[in-house]
């Protein structure tokens, strides 16, 4: 059976959970083996305190927004069980998980992350393939030529949508190259090239296998051995 992915990313009231902040978003989207699937989680939460007017600025969510949204409590089974037995995939994992344990912890019962879920860091993974780099996900969709000029303020949903295309690129995922002199230099000065991602839906048919018919292989076979005469061996036969 594929391997199941759950790329993921939160948004929080602050930036320490150990000084009382506490996660407000939720997003994670599904990917069996390298596919995505198009099941998602994703639900907004009331933190019961208010929002840092810096956490604001970067995503754009408000007490009053929230005030109306489920506690953790309320959502922590159905995140739980859309993330067990998962490989999650997080930019800056540290950060989340540090929120999500605490979460976690608050309730007494749940386990921790790392007890239901292993974690695959792109932002270490980044720094390594990209030394002396911004890693950072609005610099990895201008390496990769992703699109995400939509992205004008941080959400959990949407920046995982966006991580998963980055992850699928960083990782070797299925790409398309076009090697132009105007790609050959981005912004940062990096050595890169115009690549681009293609979604294909998950309900798609299977490729359609063309076979050689034996007349086809026969001639084949033919011409290796023509290859054989002139250049004492055929490296297809090898």
């Amino acid at each position: 059976m594929a391997e199941r992915f759950v790329v993921l990313d939160t948004e929080t009231t602050g930036i320490d959970p150990k000084q009382g902040h506490r996660i407000i978003e939720i997003g994670c989207v599904e990917m069996i083996g390298r596919k995505l699937t198009n099941r998602h989680f994703h639900v907004y939460i009331n933190p019961e305190r208010p929002v840092e007017i810096e956490a604001f600025n970067v995503h754009g969510i408000s007490d009053e927004f929230l005030s109306d949204k489920p506690l953790f409590r309320e959502v922590a089974q159905d995140f739980l069980d859309f993330i067990k037995g998962a490989e999650l995939i997080i930019h800056n994992a540290p950060f989340d998980v540090g929120f999500m344990d605490n979460e976690f912890s608050m309730l007494g019962s749940m386990p921790k992350t790392s007890d239901v879920c292993s974690v695959f860091d792109t932002l270490q993974f980044a720094r390594k393939k990209h030394p002396g780099q911004k890693n950072n996900l609005d610099a990895l969709c201008r390496r990769y030529g992703i699109d995400n000029s939509h992205r004008e303020l941080h959400g959990a949903l949407l920046d995982a949508e966006i991580l998963a295309d980055v992850y699928l690129l960083m990782t070797g995922g299925q790409t398309s190259l076009g090697l132009t002199n105007d790609d050959l230099n981005d912004e940062e000065g990096n050595d890169s090239s115009s690549w681009t991602i293609r979604r294909f839906a998950s309900d798609r048919s299977m490729l359609k296998i063309i076979r050689a018919t034996e007349k086809e292989l026969a001639l084949h076979d033919g011409r290796l051995d023509l290859i054989e005469k002139s250049a004492g061996r055929a490296l297809w036969r090898e």
